[in-house]
């Protein structure tokens, strides 16, 4: 039998509690060099604690961190770099500011304790890292000129500089198109053979199976389960993360017997969309797929008058309807989730009440003006009520929720407004498989009573649960139309990237 090689790192009975709430209770596994583990669950499971505590930016209760063998009760971030822990967050934590070269190796120069910036110094130590991971990256621009995918290179880069031992990568594909996901599994599997370790942490249950050896879920702050990765499929690992059984049924072909409710022809902005057409009927979801550049993106923001279009039409319930702007879309009975609810779709530090009565104040509006209290209230909490947004009550600042709350407080809204007709982008991105389940069944329960859906995703799996009707876009054009299971994932995933 081959020799097991000995733990990197071993993780026993961690115990964490904020304000009497138990983070993490009893959470122990082991990492070992080269091994790529996920950390699997849903949101609010206690992932982003233990990340904290192995980054050293919160300490543990109770338990025990051992690195080569060597136990720590507790990490603070620079015994956690020098032990060779290194996280890449989802936002990277670059300086946008510096140049490629300077973000790289700017760690390293500041350990050394130089008191002068030895720009050649800087290039040589941040090429042979780029080298590492074999990419080439221009060492003198700017990183807030990057794309994102670019970013995260320059982050693992960083990270390598730093001698790295343990790679922890949050929902690191969250912002990547299906080519840079390639990419970055490609480099974790170049990692490995290198015996740098990885935590991966996903709501991508495909990219899990890809790349990872073993699997540790945990669950309301609790480990469930730790096994090796072949021991799972979709189907129990959902169940192992959420404690639910998830059966979902592929949507019936919508009927196009229903009247359009949305007609579109030769939508054209410059650079963007290429006489683009389609019909929504109503009571139908519409996926709209393609990679990044496509132009899906362009179209959501056209049809909700962010990018106004050049020349075509728009017709809503047979009449003609010029959108040069948000309010006209939303007189015109458009709602928009964006694909960014962080920085698009909420006002992060206002209450979740707030957010989602901000476009119905009017409606609320009484006597001279004054704010229906009562009303106001009572309309709150039946959205809280309807769409399950685990909250303690309305005054709870949007900030503090999971990402698939937060993501159920924008639909709230925007169904608060009564639309004819929804366009997301990107419903799902960030959210945990349950809230994933849960969206999806809202999706088709608002088309069921009759709703029209745009539904923008290059989640393939997301296109093919949800949608009657598949349009593929690339350059700005629509080049394909599928009815709903007419094309199969594998299929539709090939002519993405064909």
């Amino acid at each position: 039998m081959p020799d097991v090689p000995a733990p990197f790192i071993v993780l026993d009975h961690l115990v964490k509690t904020f304000a009497g709430v138990k983070a993490l209770t009893d959470v122990g596994f082991s990492i070992a060099p080269g091994e790529v583990v996920c950390l699997a669950g849903e949101n609010g499971s206690g992932k982003s604690t233990l990340i904290k505590i192995l980054a050293g930016a919160q300490a543990p209760d109770d338990g025990t961190i051992t690195i080569d063998g060597r136990v720590h009760h507790r990490l603070g971030p620079r015994a956690a770099v020098a032990a060779g822990i290194q996280v890449i967050f989802q936002d990277f934590s670059l300086f946008p500011n510096l140049t490629v070269a300077e973000n790289i190796a700017f760690s390293t120069s500041l350990a050394a304790g130089s008191r002068w910036v030895r720009r050649g110094r800087m290039r040589e130590i941040a090429a042979a890292a780029l080298a590492r991971v074999g990419v080439t990256i221009d060492l003198d621009t700017p990183v807030e000129k990057l794309a994102v995918a670019d970013k995260q290179l320059v982050a693992i880069s960083r990270a390598l500089v730093s001698d790295a031992r343990l790679i922890i990568m949050d929902e690191p594909t969250s912002a990547l198109t299906e080519r840079e996901v390639r990419a970055l599994i490609a480099i974790i599997r170049r990692l490995k053979g290198d015996g740098v370790a990885v935590l991966f942490v996903s709501h991508k249950l495909a990219e899990i199976f890809e790349v990872c050896e073993k699997i540790v879920v945990l669950r309301n702050g609790r480990k469930v389960i730790e096994a090796p990765a072949a021991e799972f499929d979709p189907a129990t690992l959902a169940f192992h993360m959420t404690g639910r059984r998830f059966e979902p049924a592929p949507p019936t072909p919508g009927s196009t017997d229903a009247p359009p409710i949305l007609e579109a022809a030769h939508l054209t902005r410059a650079g963007q969309l290429d006489d683009v057409g389609f019909t929504l009927h109503a009571g139908e979801v519409l996926g709209i797929t393609g990679l990044l550049g496509s132009g899906r993106t362009q179209l959501a923001k056209a049809l909700f008058g962010l990018t106004p279009i050049d020349s075509g039409t728009i017709r809503i319930c047979g009449r003609d309807i010029a959108i040069r702007s948000p309010r006209a879309a939303i007189a015109a009975g458009i709602g928009y989730v964006p694909e960014d609810r962080l920085t698009e779709g909420l006002f992060l530090a206002q209450s979740i009440g707030r957010n989602i009565a901000v476009g119905r104040l009017d409606a609320h509006a009484g006597f001279a003006g004054i704010l229906d209290r009562p009303a106001y209230a009572t309309e709150i909490d039946q959205w809280l009520e309807r769409l399950r947004i685990a909250a303690p009550d309305a005054a709870t600042p949007v900030q503090s929720l999971s990402g698939g709350n937060q993501q159920r407080v924008v639909l709230a809204r925007w169904l608060a407004t009564n639309p004819k007709i929804l366009i997301l982008n990107g419903p799902t991105v960030g959210v945990d498989v349950g809230s994933k389940s849960d969206i999806h069944a809202i999706v088709a329960g608002l088309a069921a009573a009759g709703m029209g859906l745009i539904v923008i995703s290059d989640d393939v799996p997301e296109i093919l649960a949800v949608s009657h009707r598949i349009l593929v876009m690339k350059a700005g054009r629509i080049v394909d139309t599928f009815a709903g299971g007419a094309i199969g994932e594998a299929d539709l995933a090939r002519r993405l990237a064909s």
